[in-house]
């Protein structure tokens, strides 16, 4: 069985253009790594600086990287103003608007059993990225894509949860009593998934991207936010320390992840991207010392089968071109 249609030439063309995009394609998994190495530090400076002054923090070091990277190369600057509009306005406002709701639903959460539910709903970006190369992208997907994406889901719950369940009744009430919070969690994960496809309907094959242009941007917002928001804020040497490990990690991974959806394996980098919360926790339980149970070794099994069957059932679609 296969779903979706054929593919338009203009997606002919940008996949011509991307299947020498090898180090493309590495890059988006260098990016994946990088997401979840840091994980564990993002946690720390949240719990020292608030989540808003800490995202601030971040992207304000980011921003000042993609800024210096933009003032010392004139062809950088010559690249960006040759990409597409639609490219330039469209994803940079989803990019611009995923750190938004992102932050600001796990400011708003009431809890850490909230902030925790919500993750769930951002980590639904890898699900959300893939069903959209098929139905956005237009690309041919078999049979497994559905079993293999309730395999992943199903993982993804006990790798995020570390095996003490997940209450639905509770999930919903939270839901019913904090719905703004949760809106935004899933606005958050619709809005990467989408900035994800569309930087390659509308980019791909592009020798450089707009993530120089797009995290400044989103550095500003933040700051203006940040500046209304009354947080802890316990500057110190670790924090410091921390935001610019952290934004200097962030600002190359952003590089990596918009050419890998650009002019890279599209499919296998988005179906890798669901082992993505597998790795932040574990890069988690070393950074802060917690022990691994049960639930996570059997999370992880099914976020692997699962990924790897969504990888299959949409790579075929590719090969039978």
């Amino acid at each position: 069985m296969r779903i979706g249609g054929n593919d338009k030439p203009m997606d002919q063309r940008c996949d011509l253009k991307a299947r020498p995009g090898s180090w493309a394609t590495a890059g988006g998994f260098g990016a994946i790594l990088l997401w979840s190495a840091t994980i564990a530090l993002a946690r720390s400076l949240s719990e020292q600086l608030g989540p808003v002054t800490a995202a601030a923090a971040v992207y304000g070091v980011a921003g000042a990287a993609s800024l210096a990277r933009l003032a010392a190369s004139a062809e950088n600057r010559r690249q960006l103003l040759r990409l597409p509009r639609r490219y330039l306005l469209g994803c940079g406002t989803l990019f611009a608007g995923y750190m938004l709701c992102l932050y600001l639903a796990v400011g708003l959460a009431a809890d850490r059993r909230q902030v925790l539910e919500i993750g769930l709903l951002n980590y639904l970006w890898p699900v959300l990225t893939l069903l959209m190369t098929v139905a956005i992208l237009r690309r041919a997907a078999g049979w497994l894509l559905l079993p293999g994406t309730v395999l992943a889901l199903s993982g993804l719950c006990l790798v995020l949860t570390q095996g003490a369940g997940l209450s639905w009744p509770a999930l919903l009430g939270n839901v019913s009593t904090n719905a703004v919070a949760y809106a935004l969690g899933l606005a958050a994960a619709v809005s990467w998934a989408l900035y994800s496809v569309l930087a390659r309907k509308w980019a791909g094959g592009s020798p450089s991207g707009g993530v120089d242009l797009f995290i400044p941007l989103t550095a500003a917002i933040l700051l203006l936010i940040c500046a209304g928001v009354d947080e802890p804020r316990a500057w110190g040497m670790r924090p410091v320390a921390e935001a610019m490990v952290l934004g200097l990690a962030t600002w190359a991974a952003y590089l990596l992840w918009d050419s890998a959806m650009r002019t890279g394996n599209l499919v296998l980098v988005a179906a890798g991207s669901y082992l993505t919360p597998l790795f932040s926790t574990l890069a988690s339980c070393l950074y802060l010392a917690v022990a691994p149970n049960a639930g996570l070794w059997l999370g992880c099994g099914m976020l692997v089968a699962g990924s790897l069957a969504s990888w299959y059932s949409v790579s075929n679609g590719f090969s039978r071109r």
